[in-house]
């Protein structure tokens, strides 16, 4: 599997598909869906999804393979490649921004065939992929992820994934015990009801949600359907369209609603055309830290208590836990403090000897203009400038800056790149502001960071692979299921059954075979639908005279009245079976 032009951060989300890991039932659930979308969706999605089906290599009959997938998506300039369930937004979204669609190689189970809250390959092969031969919208995915790559998240975001990832695999995985699924969901709403701080990821998640994952796209009185989470959903695909959920036209006010994965929406927004989507999402770039910059940019990391990254208009970039902004009295930034383990780089590049090591304590600089040069970057001054104000090595300075703080020291060394001078290293060195001790001699040497204003705050480390993992980028695996001996027996059923198909067995043969099957099923397995759905299709479609239709016709009418799910998932069946 190619993954080498991938940065070494992301690499350990990629898995292996391992294709045997699907069992006979597997197949089976992703065919009754496949079958169910296409029917479905061929009149309510939009046009480029029945095409994009085709074109992306997805086949009713059985999962895809991955590798093919993604064979098929480099025509289009993405690619595919396997992770295990749910992976950090953060994560996800650099590698779409990289032209990857991330896959989920699980397989929902057959509990939870119309909708499940993991992500799985139903989702992102049958969902996520056939919408992507649309130019325009899959230009809006790649730059929706890179603005989302810059997107502050907080402290409780990561809560937030972590209770919704605990959950959903929960869900999924076969022998988790009531009391531990009813101890995931308290613990979410614990953790949904003390979220306060809606960040700058919530919101683009938000709008996420409401586009690429449940967006409408036409007439806002009969829309059409190109969200993935409504494209690889049977019973939401459905429920959409009826008159019990509100269509909104989509604007950046998206962002404001938030919405609930363990219920259906009872709100949708609707966009009149893909390019729509880009603009909706260059009016919510505008309000993020990145472009604002500035106190108001700041002002959003302090509250996120994450590690996010200050740039100034030199390009110096200060990487950490960014908990004070100091403004003189016009409200220009004047000093900039973060605590614990900081990074310094330029250009997203960390600068030697700058690392979280060095600076583990945090890190502290002024911004602004010295009073000196008014309206001047320092960054720019020439080696005749700085010699004027005793900036060479080894001599004494004081450098009275317009904001009112001062700094005195020793010039131990000068950074410059580009022509520009980025850090100024001072011993013995002295930082006030209006009386308060910003940084003292006995601290050690005082690295003063070079800029006038800040350009850009932004989500994250500047250069993530040198400042090493943060909790927006862990990385964890869904355990594989261990299988009883009777769900080992019923997958051997459904394999009996997908071979008489595959293998286009006819008459007296195939009602022997299903006979002498349905005898055993019927004894341990009588409450199993989709075998007898699959075996009725096979009757009807070869065996039109055999007495076996009307018991198994029987078999799914009884089950159907213990179960109004059950009967619901098993008329729609009916209404494609006797075609193979």
């Amino acid at each position: 599997m190619e993954t080498d032009f991938l940065p070494p951060h992301l690499r350990k989300y990629v898995v292996e598909q391992n294709y045997e890991k699907y069992t006979p039932i597997d197949q089976a659930v992703w065919r009754y869906i496949l079958r169910q979308l296409k029917a479905f969706l061929s009149k309510n999605a939009h046009e480029s999804y029945v095409e994009g089906l085709a074109k992306t290599g997805i086949e009713l009959e059985r999962i895809p393979r991955i590798e093919d997938i993604s064979a098929k998506l480099k025509e289009f300039g993405w690619r595919a490649l396997p992770v295990s369930g749910f992976i950090p937004p953060a994560a996800f979204m650099e590698l779409q921004s990289l032209g990857v669609l991330p896959i989920a190689s699980d397989m929902r189970s057959i509990n939870h065939l119309l909708y499940t809250p993991a992500p799985d390959i139903v989702h992102e092969a049958a969902g996520h992929a056939p919408i992507l031969i649309q130019t325009e919208f899959a230009e809006y995915l790649r730059r929706y992820a890179q603005v989302a790559k810059k997107a502050i998240l907080s402290k409780e975001d990561l809560d937030m994934y972590e209770a919704i990832r605990e959950l959903s695999d929960l869900k999924e995985m076969p022998g988790s015990t009531a009391a531990q699924i009813k101890a995931a969901e308290e613990k979410l709403e614990y953790v949904s009801k003390n979220t306060n701080h809606v960040s700058e990821a919530a919101e683009l998640g938000r709008m996420n949600w409401w586009t690429a994952e449940y967006g409408l796209i036409g007439d806002l009185k009969n829309p059409k359907i190109f969200g993935a989470g409504l494209l690889s959903s049977v019973g939401e695909s459905k429920w959409c369209l009826s008159e019990k959920v509100k269509k909104i036209p989509l604007t950046v006010d998206c962002i404001k609603q938030g919405y609930d994965i363990t219920e259906p929406q009872p709100q949708l927004f609707v966009t009149p055309d893909f390019p729509t989507l880009s603009k909706v999402l260059e009016d919510m770039a505008d309000q993020m830290a990145f472009r604002l910059g500035g106190i108001k940019g700041l002002n959003k990391a302090i509250e996120a208590k994450s590690v996010n990254t200050a740039e100034l208009n030199s390009g110096m970039q200060m990487s950490g836990q960014i908990i004070e902004a100091i403004t003189d009295g016009n409200n220009q930034v004047a000093y900039i403090r973060l605590q614990g383990p900081s990074q310094l780089c330029y250009k997203d590049k960390e600068l030697p000897g700058h690392d979280k090591n060095y600076h583990q304590h945090g890190f502290g600089t002024p911004v602004g203009f010295l009073k000196s040069h008014p309206g001047k970057c320092p960054s720019t001054f020439t080696k005749a400038d700085w010699a004027a104000l005793n900036v060479t090595a080894g001599q004494t300075t004081k450098l009275e800056f317009a904001s009112g703080v001062v700094v005195t020291g020793t010039v131990q060394s000068i950074t410059e790149k580009d022509g520009k001078t980025l850090l100024i290293a001072l011993t013995n060195a002295k930082a006030e502001y209006h009386g308060r001790v910003l940084f003292a001699p006995e601290w050690g040497t005082f690295d003063m960071a070079v800029g006038s204003i800040v350009t850009s705050v932004f989500g994250g480390p500047a250069d993530r692979e040198a400042y090493g993992e943060t909790e927006d980028f862990v990385a964890k695996r869904v355990p594989a299921p261990n299988y009883r001996a009777e769900e080992l027996e019923l997958h051997q059923h459904y394999g009996s059954v997908r071979q008489l198909r595959e293998k286009k067995v006819q008459g007296a043969e195939l009602e022997k075979a299903l006979t002498d099957l349905l005898k055993v099923h019927d004894s341990d397995f009588p409450a199993d639908w989709l075998l007898r759905l699959e075996a009725l299709e096979l009757t009807k479609a070869r065996l039109s005279q055999s007495p076996l239709k009307a018991k198994l016709e029987k078999d799914l009418e009884n089950l159907g009245n213990r179960d109004e799910h059950v009967k619901n998932l098993i008329q729609d069946g009916l209404a494609l079976s006797g075609t193979l």
